[in-house]
């Protein structure tokens, strides 16, 4: 990876991104999305429910989604994505070959798990 045009931070830095493990409850195409997105439904444990607005349609189907654990920034303001409000930050890796692979824990965790 060429981190030549990476912009440096410092550990404290990192540690203000809040990224947790969630488990997919439901998973419904978004009609209003201009790119083919899904609204995730995902239990945070302790955290509650959250919403997130996700563009993973090449590589996911609605069924493949539900019951998988994904991980999330919970701690970004609320944003509106095609009529809903996307509470967390699905995240994933961009590949030319496959679009957007999404990160999951190798092994179940506990549903809020934090990732550091």
């Amino acid at each position: 990876m060429d981190t030549t045009n990476t912009a440096l931070i410092e550990f404290d830095d990192f540690m203000k991104v809040d990224m947790r493990v969630g488990t997919v409850l439901k998973c419904e195409p978004n009609p209003k999305a201009k790119k083919p997105a899904y609204t995730l439904t995902i239990d945070f444990g302790e955290l509650g429910t959250k919403t997130s607005s996700a563009q993973v349609t090449q590589n996911y189907s609605p069924e493949a989604l539900v019951g998988k654990q994904v991980v999330a920034v919970v701690n970004f303001p609320v944003k509106r994505i095609a009529g809903i409000a996307s509470e967390v930050l699905v995240l994933g890796a961009y590949s030319a070959a496959h679009d957007v692979v999404l990160l999951q824990p190798t092994l179940t965790v506990e549903n809020g798990s934090r990732i550091g």
